[in-house]
């Protein structure tokens, strides 16, 4: 995350604006790791505040998308259970996949927030008004977003940017009331 006070204000600004935030999913949504299992299968695991805070975030008006290059069923089933209607998977030209998203929702790529952590994901990164990675992204990544987060990918990363969007549009407040009364 940049100390800067500048640059977290600035963050923030840019954070205000977002209608639609996309997640990459392996470094993002994961850890990054692929654990294969004994038929070949690729097993991840998801971070159950990251999934909250997509749940969050959708409540206060957001909406949410995954474009990742790789295709998963599992990434398939933890956006199903998360609400998330736009999902394109087995995606290498990212550039394409986000016009496509832009083209479907109707929402300007400046009102649009995307994480994501290695070059693959440039394209995206810098068109979108709000673009953030996790510490261990690929240099050239972190050099070109607005937030860099504390959390790790799979590890509260997703969560803490909910949460900084959230606060950055005054709703973080009105998220937390149902779990306050």
């Amino acid at each position: 995350m940049p100390q800067d006070k500048h640059l977290i204000e600035r963050a923030r600004q840019h954070a205000a604006q977002v209608k639609l935030m996309i997640f990459d999913v392996d470094g993002i949504l994961t850890d990054g790791c692929l654990h294969f299992g004994p038929e070949g299968e690729v097993i991840k695991s998801f971070n159950a505040l990251d999934g909250h805070g997509i749940r969050l975030l959708q409540q206060s008006g957001v909406a949410t998308a995954i474009i990742s290059a790789r295709q998963s069923a599992i990434v398939t089933r933890r956006a199903t259970d998360l609400g998330i209607v736009h999902v394109q998977q087995g995606i290498h030209d990212k550039r394409r996949a986000f016009e496509q998203l832009l083209a479907q929702t109707g929402i300007p790529m400046q009102s649009c927030g995307f994480i994501g952590d290695d070059v693959i994901d440039l394209p995206i990164l810098t068109r979108v008004g709000f673009a953030a990675s996790v510490p261990n992204a690929h240099p050239e990544v972190q050099c070109r977003v607005h937030y860099v987060t504390q959390a790790g990918g799979g590890r509260g990363a997703v969560r803490e940017i909910c949460d900084f969007i959230l606060r950055a549009q005054g709703n973080y407040e009105a998220a937390l009331a149902p779990y306050l009364t």
